[in-house]
């Protein structure tokens, strides 16, 4: 599998990630082994999880895997942190004491004395970007994060903070956002302003939460996120008439070409050059398994401009000024 460069920094992740966020609630320990194998196996590397993850659950079957089955130096491992669950619900917070809690936490139950990558999570309005920038270079300096970056930042804070964090040579390593052919939001700023700092794109949600797959065209599978009372709200969004006409855009030119729907989703993600890596949140083995299958498929370039043209977003003032 082809690795990639994250922005200008040395570090290298596998072109798609395994995400964590349905382990040890969705997807449990034998399923969870399953997909840490499918990916090692086909050369990938790249696996992202979160404190946030079931309470902390996603961390804790990771670092079992990791200390008992599979070992840590085939794993890059990214982790975030910044958001907690509370009796009310999550709670964002993003401040230096909350951070460094949170990824001495995050060591513990991964088994782990450091991790590859560490991300805040959300920003956080009431923390100022200076004391959330001082929490990622000590996290840094402290040996307990070889890079840092941030998740679901808007442009502006994405280069504040990478200027912040460029004084004294620690730099902004990602962004990570959700980037799909239905969420193409991140190009108006955030893909801009990465490109011209050096700062790598990592993409949650390269499926569209699922819908990008085509199982919903017809019905909801009663065995789908779309069916989860959990996960309902965070698959409905997409289930439009917008987003349908995309699917069916994209299921058509799947057939053209002989592969899954999933497969060409994928392969039009990797033709955007600044992003590093997707990250594919499977419940089972199996599905993790047909997205592997993308990473041999390269689109032509009159599928990849007619996906674009079906999926462009609006783009106004004062982008387009």
């Amino acid at each position: 599998m082809e690795h990639r460069h994250v922005g200008r920094t040395g570090l290298r992740v596998s072109r798609l990630g395994l995400g964590t966020m349905t382990w040890s609630r969705d997807t449990d320990e034998h399923d969870a082994a399953e997909q840490l194998r499918e990916l090692v196996e086909a050369g990938g590397s790249f696996v992202d999880t979160a404190a946030s993850y079931a309470d902390g659950g996603a961390e804790e079957l990771l670092g079992s895997l990791l200390g008992t089955r599979f070992d840590r130096a085939d794993v890059v491992l990214c982790t975030k942190a910044g958001v907690r669950r509370t009796g009310d619900g999550a709670v964002v917070d993003a401040s230096r004491g909350a951070l460094l809690a949170s990824l001495d936490d995050s060591l513990r139950r991964l088994a782990t004395d450091h991790v590859d990558l560490f991300l805040v999570q959300s920003p956080d309005p009431r923390t100022p970007l200076e004391e959330t920038a001082s929490a990622l270079r000590l996290a840094v300096s402290s040996g307990r994060a070889r890079y840092v970056g941030v998740a679901n930042h808007a442009g502006w804070q994405v280069a504040r903070l990478a200027s912040l964090l460029d004084e004294d040579g620690i730099g902004l390593a990602a962004v990570e956002a959700e980037y799909s052919l239905l969420q193409r939001g991140i190009e108006r700023e955030v893909v801009p302003a990465a490109r011209a700092l050096g700062v790598g794109v990592l993409a949650w949600s390269p499926l569209g939460r699922g819908v990008l797959t085509g199982k919903y065209r017809r019905t909801i599978p009663a065995d789908s996120r779309a069916a989860s009372p959990h996960l309902a709200g965070f698959v409905r969004p997409y289930l439009d008439a917008a987003g349908a006409a995309v699917v069916d855009a994209l299921v058509l030119a799947a057939a053209g070409l002989q592969r899954q729907p999933l497969e060409v989703a994928l392969a039009w993600l990797a033709r955007r050059t600044q992003v590093a890596s997707a990250i594919v949140g499977a419940r089972t083995a199996t599905q993790l398994r047909g997205a592997l299958g993308a990473v041999d498929l390269e689109l032509p370039d009159e599928i990849a401009q007619a996906l674009d043209d079906v999926s462009r977003p609006a783009i106004g003032y004062p982008e387009r000024f």
